[in-house]
């Protein structure tokens, strides 16, 4: 298919801004059509002496409101008419950053068969009840769609292959005023197409008012939902048959990972718990695991790849290895809602059993500062919560990679501000980094880094150290740290056991030297040192495993004079 798009403008007395609007789509060379849905003066006369056939701008004219839908499936059949293959649909009120249309085209450009839908990010923050409206249907385009693929259904700035969009408007029923927008995102969905997110920031524009009736519309998107909902139990085969590629606009790193509706889920997990107990939430889990254990394939496949990998090292393969798939995945989300139950200190002190209790004693009494290296094996996050509440005062400090371990921060800070735990954020270790960190060990504080994943930053800083079975990729960053802070390191892990935990508290080293002259072979020998202990707690609790993505995989991109 060739690539021609044309713009589409659905206006209702939208006339503010709309010669800037015009004028900007014409710079970016797309032909331009404009549907003036019934608009009243003054809107009718300017939108009418817009028409300039030389200039490829077409004002096609409703005398009846016929709605949004209404106005862009018109639109669209005039643009099919005219040869244009995509449609670049922008609303008249101006509320989009227009600086975002070349990213909008250029995405459709490179994904011919999808919707490129925006993202709204709002510059001057949204209205409560809009928020509370939006979320909303978020959640029903969830359900609908049993995927959070489609990021935000009700953005009006899109492009759309108009043929797709015209054989959905020729079979279902459609509706065409406020619903159109997240029913047509749902239906194309089902049929297979995939949906393309673009952020794009949104403002909303003083004196252009929004043409959406608070009690019709809403009335009509609530119908809609049922409608949909409806429509998807009883084609449910044929749409999970056709359920599209999802499009990343990022390589595939595991930091990369979307956490598919992490901050929301863990605010409604954190009040089923505190509600209605471990037991009921954890049956409440029980089929959304199973759910992203269907639907999560490369996670899916990255289980039984790890799974198959202990069975070899241990000389007894899982016998069932999807169910035990299965089982790892839903061990995951109960030591998800352990992380919880430890921070705001719902897990009592009888629970844990200390390996060494007397080394953690000696260090805080000393007011040591320690470095301690863990890993996403076991929950080691309840072991810092215990520390915490054993040794009042202490400070504990953990470095991550990603916004969303900052969210889950935010969250335990907001049921148990007391939890004295600060989450530092960070992409590299800078000068600035370093000498903080410094700084916190002096004053004996801990600092707690995850030495089993390799960065998006420490690009090619890493070595290759034999785990189960193979080699795979160690980060170099953790012992580099080590290095500059001078101070004893640690190794934490914390496995549970039945209805117990067993911290396991470890010396890997008094400190950490790296010679200039065998800088590379002192981090081979450091990495290798870590993979052997992550292997012996691996084989010890398998299913405590939470690295959900091709772990012995090489980072892609790396210069290879800096490997180890």
């Amino acid at each position: 298919m060739t690539f021609s798009p044309c713009a589409v403008i659905p206006s209702r007395n939208h006339y503010l801004g709309i010669e800037l609007l015009v004028a900007r789509l014409r710079a970016e060379g797309l032909p331009i059509i404009i549907v003036d849905d019934a608009s009243s003066e003054p809107a009718r006369s300017t939108l009418a002496q817009l028409d300039n056939e030389d200039d490829q701008i077409s004002v096609i004219r409703n005398d009846v409101n016929r709605g949004k839908g209404g106005a862009v499936l018109r639109g669209i059949e005039a643009a099919v008419d005219r040869g244009f293959s995509h449609i670049v649909q922008i609303d008249a009120d101006g509320q989009h950053d227009l600086e975002a249309v070349p990213a909008l085209v250029d995405l459709a450009r490179h994904n011919p068969d999808a919707v490129v839908s925006g993202v709204p990010v709002y510059r001057d923050g949204q209205a409560i009840g809009r928020r509370l409206a939006r979320w909303l249907t978020h959640v029903w385009i969830w359900v609908e769609t049993l995927s959070f693929q489609i990021r935000d259904a009700m953005c009006g700035f899109r492009v759309y292959p108009a043929s797709a969009v015209l054989e959905v408007a020729r079979d279902e029923p459609l509706g065409r005023w406020m619903d159109f927008d997240p029913e047509i995102l749902v239906r194309l969905f089902w049929r297979g197409v995939p949906i393309a997110p673009l952020p794009v920031n949104v403002k909303y524009i003083e004196g252009n008012p929004s043409n959406f009736a608070l009690i019709r519309d809403n009335w009509r998107i609530t119908r809609m939902h049922f409608r949909l909902v409806f429509t998807m139990l009883a084609r449910l085969p044929t749409i999970l048959r056709n359920r599209p590629r999802r499009i990343r606009q990022t390589d595939d790193h595991w930091s990369e990972f979307e956490e598919r509706g992490l901050y929301l889920g863990l605010r409604i997990l954190a009040w089923i718990y505190q509600l209605l107990g471990k037991r009921i939430c954890l049956a409440i889990m029980a089929p959304v695991v199973l759910y992203f254990y269907v639907s999560g394939g490369a996670q899916r496949r990255a289980s039984e790849a790890y799974l198959r990998r202990i069975g070899q090292a241990r000389g007894n393969p899982f016998r069932r290895l999807r169910l035990s798939s299965f089982k790892h995945f839903f061990h995951f989300a109960a030591l998800s809602l352990d992380k919880f139950a430890a921070w705001t200190g719902d897990v009592s002190g009888e629970t844990i059993v200390f390996e060494d209790l007397a080394a953690i004693d000696r260090l805080t009494e000393r007011g040591e500062g320690v470095l301690a290296l863990c890993s996403h094996q076991g929950n080691v996050e309840l072991s810092r919560a215990m520390s915490r509440a054993l040794h009042a005062g202490l400070v504990v400090n953990i470095l991550v990679h990603t916004k969303h371990a900052a969210r889950f921060n935010r969250l335990i800070q907001k049921f148990n501000p007391e939890a004295g735990v600060n989450v530092v954020q960070v992409t590299e270790v800078g000068p600035d980094t370093a000498l903080d960190l410094k700084q916190r060990i002096e004053r004996g504080e801990w600092v707690v880094i995850a030495a089993d994943r390799t960065a998006i930053a420490s690009a090619g800083h890493y070595s290759m150290a034999e785990f189960l079975g193979a080699p795979a990729p160690f980060p170099h960053g953790p012992f580099i740290i080590a290095n500059l802070l001078k101070c004893p390191v640690y190794l934490l892990f914390c496995i549970r056991e039945g209805a117990r935990y067993r911290l396991y508290f470890e010396p890997f080293a008094d400190q950490v030297r790296l010679a200039r002259s065998n800088r590379i072979n002192d981090l081979k020998a450091l990495t290798r040192r870590f993979a052997q202990r992550l292997e012996h707690y691996c084989l010890l609790a398998p299913l405590q495993w939470g690295n959900f993505y091709d772990f012995w995989a090489v980072p892609s991109n790396e210069p290879e004079n800096a490997k180890g």
